[in-house]
């Protein structure tokens, strides 16, 4: 049965008047999770950040989720701020639903970026067992397993409130959200849609990222044609805030190429 779309909880930065990029958050994440890369895309671009289903401040349906319907909710929203076509840039959950809207929703995705993520989750049957655990025991009984693979251990040291304010944002998450969104995970497969990927991709891996190893980048990088892969040292999973410079000047390098 298809799932019900739903209003986002979403926030505009920047001129209207420049092109749009979204940026789509990881699972267990929210929106808050792209501050670092505010500043430098308000300068190049109108930017668009929003909260997943069952995420931040959006609405929780009962699950199971699938990255069809977190990807129709965007589409939705899209339609809602009357913006026809965009570049998006998502981590993990949001760069499957970047691909999924790339694949199946062309004419609306112009530049892709694509952050430690993957087509297929190499063990989903995990992400079934996560959602029952989350559903019977709280988002606490799995914060510290994730939180373990979202930074390295360095960077855990030296920016504890960083980590802290993070783990602050898994704990928050609603477990039906959590749960809801593993099953999706769960379910997943998008590597027969790669190859109709139109949109300009780059593919961005963290060296030392366990949840959406290296490898899998170099997969997508490969089905997808025409994309760039760059694999950024020193970063595991949420590479966009562990080496926030680097990240950031992947993307706007991307989204500024003629």
């Amino acid at each position: 049965m298809p799932q019900a779309e739903i209003e986002l909880h979403h926030w505009l930065a920047g001129s209207p008047a420049m092109p749009t990029v979204v940026l789509s958050h990881a699972l267990g994440a929210s929106m808050a999770m792209w501050d670092p890369q505010l500043a430098p895309l308000t300068e190049i671009r109108q930017v668009l950040r929003y909260d997943q289903r069952g995420h931040g401040g959006s609405p929780v349906p009962p699950g199971p989720y699938t990255i069809e319907a977190l990807g129709r909710d965007l589409l939705a929203l899209l339609d809602r701020l009357h913006l026809d076509r965009v570049s998006l840039c998502g981590l993990s959950l949001g760069g499957m639903v970047g691909m999924w809207l790339a694949a199946n929703a062309p004419d609306r995705i112009d530049r892709l970026v694509l952050c430690c993520t993957a087509a297929r989750m190499m063990r989903p049957e995990e992400f079934a067992t996560r959602a029952e655990t989350v559903r019977r025991q709280g988002m606490a009984a799995v914060a510290d397993a994730v939180i373990g693979r979202w930074f390295t251990p360095d960077f855990a040291t030296t920016h504890a409130q960083t980590v802290a304010s993070i783990r602050a944002t898994l704990l928050a998450t609603p477990a039906e959200g959590y749960a809801g969104a593993c099953e999706a995970l769960a379910a997943m497969d998008l590597r027969g849609d790669l190859p109709s990927i139109k949109a300009r991709t780059l593919v961005v891996s963290g060296a030392q990222d366990q949840s959406t190893p290296t490898q899998q980048s170099r997969e997508i990088a490969k089905a997808i044609p025409g994309a760039e892969l760059v694999v950024v040292p020193q970063a595991a999973h949420l590479a966009n805030v562990e080496q926030a410079d680097r990240v950031s000047e992947e993307m706007v390098r991307h989204l500024l190429a003629s």
